[in-house]
């Protein structure tokens, strides 16, 4: 196989400050998946009630909303390190509440809930600054390559996390995962540790929620910024099918839970390939166009998952609707980091942890809503289709988007 084809590791040879928070955030983001799933088990396990456990996700999307945006601001008035630093010794806190209630057995729904509602504010605070720092450790050339290995840490700790979790609650317990989750996030503070001071390269103008509406309306008059979420919102929104994995599993497929989970791991393993394979994605220079390709890529993905009724060949397209979100990602987040000045880095970033955390949870809503009224694979099919017209529509209304260069780019 080509050498040029295989995940690029240059960022993680020529910045040790960078390789050491990847390494840490790599580590802590299986163990946060652990936890993830742990704490579905335990609501589970205490309510009988699936209800129960869908409000976990409630519980979480209010803070992620706040918080992001708010988040992103601070970043963009202090130092960045700092701001990562002291929300992950939030994370990590959270962390510790969950194995001292799991030992303790309290068992008290509201307690995780409150947890789970920190930990969101803590993520919302943290991710910001974290993506905010990357574009100071490596140069504009390393971006898609150090944001490809970023975006596979977080679909490979999607696809192991669960299983570890799984089978550590099972041959030991709930406490036994939470522990595992506190120790591995050390790793993420020792990264953030190490780091040098990062303050923003210019004063802000404004702080606080003067300083958010300042981003928006950056934002808002940056079209080609504007479109990286347009046409991630156009995938999550119309677009995102796991929501009537369930249904599949029990009307099409068969195999219960496990085929359940099958398909829930399928777009991650292929993400985790894609990320394998994306050497060449620092080569590209035509980012915006790549996007839409992508973008487009993922509907059709979902609309040939919808008209398949064997499970082979519907893993095979959720794997794909993965590879192209991945290479999507990348270069979404490339165009973010690089064509934003640095003093908006942090409030644009959190509007990207805002859209990306809140995009499919509003699809599964959506997506839901249409197979309750025409069927399971009538509404994924609708939804592909509907996404690749969405997003040729704002294509074609932005085509400097599509002319992107990096070599010269414009927000």
């Amino acid at each position: 196989m080509p050498r040029r084809l295989m995940l690029d590791l240059r960022p993680l040879r020529v910045s040790p400050e960078y390789r050491r928070m990847w390494v840490g955030w790599t580590v802590a983001q299986v163990g946060q998946s652990m936890a993830a799933v742990a704490v579905g088990i335990q609501v589970y396990a205490i309510t009988g009630s699936s209800f129960a456990v869908g409000m976990i996700g409630l519980a979480a999307f209010f803070p992620l909303v706040v918080f992001g945006l708010y988040g992103g601001s601070i970043s963009d008035t202090h130092d960045r390190r700092q701001v990562a630093l002291w929300s992950s010794a939030g994370l990590w806190l959270c962390s510790l509440v969950l194995v001292a209630q799991a030992w303790l057995a309290w068992d008290r729904v509201w307690l995780l809930y409150v947890v789970i509602a920190a930990e969101s504010a803590f993520f919302a605070v943290n991710t910001p600054a974290r993506s905010a720092i990357v574009p100071r450790l490596i140069e504009p050339s390393l971006l898609p390559a150090a944001n490809a290995l970023t975006t596979m840490t977080f679909s490979a700790g999607f696809m192991l996390g669960p299983l570890l979790g799984g089978l550590v609650i099972d041959a030991y317990s709930l406490t036994a995962a939470y522990a595992i989750d506190a120790l591995l996030f050390a790793a993420a503070m020792y990264g953030l540790f190490r780091l040098p001071a990062i303050a923003p390269e210019a004063e802000a103008h404004r702080t606080g929620w003067a300083a958010v509406w300042e981003g928006l309306r950056f934002l808002s008059t940056r079209r080609n910024l504007l479109m990286t979420f347009m046409v991630d919102l156009c995938a999550m929104v119309l677009a995102q099918p796991r929501a009537l994995f369930p249904a599949l599993a029990a009307t099409t497929f068969g195999g219960g839970a496990r085929t359940v989970g099958f398909l829930a791991a399928a777009p991650a393993v292929g993400s985790v390939l894609a990320g394998l394979l994306s050497g060449w994605l620092g080569t590209v220079r035509r980012q915006g166009l790549m996007v839409v390709v992508m973008v487009c890529g993922y509907g059709a993905s979902v609309a040939f998952f919808g008209l398949t009724d064997i499970l082979t060949w519907a893993l095979f397209f959720l794997a794909l609707t993965g590879a192209a979100d991945m290479v999507s990602a990348v270069f979404r987040s490339t165009i973010l980091q690089v064509a934003t000045p640095d003093e908006l880095r942090g409030r644009l970033q959190g509007v990207f942890v805002v859209v990306v955390a809140g995009g499919p949870r509003l699809g599964d809503a959506v997506i839901g809503t249409t197979a309750g009224l025409f069927g399971e694979h009538a509404a994924i099919v609708t939804g592909g289709v509907a996404c690749i017209a969405a997003t040729l529509f704002f294509a074609l209304r932005n085509r400097g988007f599509v002319r992107y260069d990096a070599r010269d780019p414009v927000a």
